[in-house]
């Protein structure tokens, strides 16, 4: 099932939205995090946490979650 994050802005960094989604809890972690577990970023692997995400992009986490971002 699909968790839908809503963002306030046009774009936000892959790292902010794994905080934002509860993923991690600093951005500090995002680097450690985005090296030890596949993200997927609307089919195809990054593991850059500056990643521009925008709304309607689709995060999947293997054994974490699948993640959706949504506007307000």
């Amino acid at each position: 099932m699909e968790k839908k994050i809503t963002i306030k802005t046009e774009i936000i960094t892959l790292g902010q939205f794994l905080k934002l989604a509860d993923v991690i809890q600093s951005g500090g972690m995002a680097k450690w995090f985005l090296g030890e577990y596949e993200v997927y970023i609307n089919g195809e692997q990054d593991q850059r946490r500056g990643r521009k995400l925008a709304v309607g992009d689709k995060v999947e986490i293997p054994e974490v979650g699948v993640f959706v971002v949504a506007g307000e």
